[in-house]
């Protein structure tokens, strides 16, 4: 059985349908709560793969977060091994970071917001025969530059770079494909404050999160199943 390090930044913020598609690959799992002080490793060691999931803070809150420091070296670590890297919201800023990518403030996209995939997701190993656009969940502030040497995925209005890989085992993906309704639930809840600044409906969120989390769960599927693979 292999196993894949998770590193979680925040309580809501689990791996929600991505566990889904490993458990069946016979892939367990190793949490790092590194909200809750748990050390982030040096090495990979007998990991064969690595996730870095998302949080409210950003790559540029290094000094009040030192843990992020220990992430992106653990995530340079993977990349040198050769062994599949999946970053989700902050995980994938902080691989666009690791990859030489300037991360920058921009206006917040939160909620349900349309993600259409580039032509080469079509030929891409984890996104072929996926929709080509699809309602996704969005809870993110900061963007990324595409990496040198990536290949763009996904891109939403408000965002040129949704998704992208670079290599053949290491994609980011900045917004949410990973979300169930508890989740939702639960990030409302904990980050109730920039709903309110930000003037938007929680319980719209959630209504919507009824109609498109089927989709949402069915591509996920395919492509977290995917990626599985790749371990």
């Amino acid at each position: 059985m292999s196993k894949v390090l998770v590193v979680q930044h925040t309580a809501p913020e689990t791996l929600g349908t991505i566990v889904d598609a490993l458990e069946p690959k016979g892939v367990s799992v190793e949490y790092i709560h590194a909200f809750q002080d748990e050390p982030v490793p040096k090495m990979m060691d007998d990991a064969a793969g690595l996730i870095v999931m998302g949080g409210p803070m950003g790559v540029r809150d290094q000094g009040k977060f030192p843990y992020l420091r220990d992430e992106m070296r653990l995530i340079e670590q993977a990349l040198k091994e050769n062994k599949p890297v999946l970053g989700v919201c902050l995980g994938s800023q902080l691989l666009a970071s690791i990859l030489g990518s300037r991360v920058t403030a921009a206006k917040k996209e939160i909620g349900w917001q349309t993600v259409r995939l580039s032509p080469h997701a079509q030929q891409d190993p984890l996104w072929a025969g996926t929709p080509a656009s699809f309602m996704a969940f969005h809870w993110h502030g900061d963007i990324f530059d595409l990496p040198a040497g990536a290949i763009s995925l996904a891109s939403s209005d408000a965002t040129q770079h949704q998704a992208f890989r670079h290599g053949t085992k290491a994609y980011g993906m900045l917004f949410h494909l990973e979300m169930t309704e508890n989740m939702i639930r639960e990030m409302i809840r904990t980050f109730s404050e920039e709903l309110l600044e930000q003037n938007l409906d929680s319980g719209w969120m959630i209504q919507k999160g009824l109609e498109y989390l089927p989709v949402l769960e069915k591509i996920g599927g395919t492509v977290f199943g995917r990626w599985a693979d790749l371990l």
